[in-house]
């Protein structure tokens, strides 16, 4: 397996000479029911409203939910791509306004399982969206699972979706530990989801942001907040992303600020991006430490 990924790490290396950098960003958090693939799936329209090129990939293992939120029910999943020898390209699915987005699959919890060849097959496959796409957005399961954890480090950068509540907060900073013990440099930012104003979000985020920088000297900064706003939920039973339905709702405005933070931001965060191949090849030598 080692000279193998070997082999694919330095395809992946030189293919990615070539073309522009993909940011992959691991949007997780420390439990369920806080709102964070909606919030993937939200932030990921807004930022094609903008103009960027996004590609979701719904990497919540054994509970994929992306498809659910849109209404709209994907054809092929990744775990059906590596079983059939399909290409990336035929397993992309779209959503609303065009959005891209890649279905995990129930089946795909079997990822640290696959035999050589289909570990092989898989990373070459997801090595074509190298330059594809402006950003891709990796939606992983609530806590820390050993696949959510190894998504989280091998991406550019990691969005942590908490809400006020006590719990969320305790949880949130479980997170933060667990990734500040594998890698202190691992770039995360906060999104307080369900705040009744900005200043409960401001308060709720300044904790976790204390304590890490208290207790493991690392600096966590906050991307933004969205409030607790009656037509998210009832986005949620439509089947419908909020932004799309409730444009000038306030949880909607939240998710534009946050869109226009991270572009700003991303002028200065590309030079220190690994882009995809980066991504798969921190993915490759975490394989091979297992």
């Amino acid at each position: 397996m080692h000279d193998q990924a070997e082999r694919l790490r330095e395809k992946i290396i030189d293919r990615g000479n070539r073309v522009k950098l993909t940011r992959v960003v691991t949007v997780t958090s420390g439990k369920g029911g806080v709102g964070k693939s909606n919030f993937t799936l939200n932030f990921a329209l807004a930022l094609l409203k903008k103009g960027q090129k996004v590609v979701i990939f719904d990497a919540d293992i054994g509970l994929a939910n992306i498809d659910v939120l849109m209404g709209v029910s994907p054809k092929y999943n990744l775990f059906q791509m590596i079983e059939s020898n399909m290409s990336i390209w035929d397993i992309i699915e779209k959503g609303p306004c065009g959005l891209e987005f890649i279905a995990g699959g129930s089946g795909f919890t079997q990822l640290l399982h696959m035999d050589e060849r289909k570990l092989t097959y898989f990373f070459e496959q997801l090595s074509k969206l190298n330059g594809y796409a402006d950003t891709i957005l990796l939606d992983t399961g609530a806590g820390l699972s050993k696949e959510s954890l190894r998504f989280i480090l091998a991406a550019d950068e990691v969005l942590l979706v908490t809400t006020p509540e006590p719990t969320a907060i305790t949880d949130a900073y479980a997170i933060i530990k667990m990734v500040h013990s594998k890698n202190p440099f691992v770039k995360i930012k906060l999104i307080v989801n369900r705040v009744s104003s900005e200043r409960e979000g401001k308060i709720t985020a300044d904790k976790i942001i204390l304590v890490a920088k208290q207790f493991l000297g690392m600096e966590i900064k906050t991307l933004g907040y969205i409030s607790d706003d009656f037509n998210v939920q009832k986005s949620v039973r439509k089947q419908q992303p909020f932004y799309l339905t409730y444009p000038k709702s306030s949880a909607s405005k939240g998710i534009e600020l946050m869109v226009d933070a991270y572009l700003a931001g991303n002028q200065t965060a590309s030079y220190f991006s690994t882009g995809m191949k980066g991504f798969l090849v921190k993915m490759i030598k975490m394989m091979n430490q297992k």
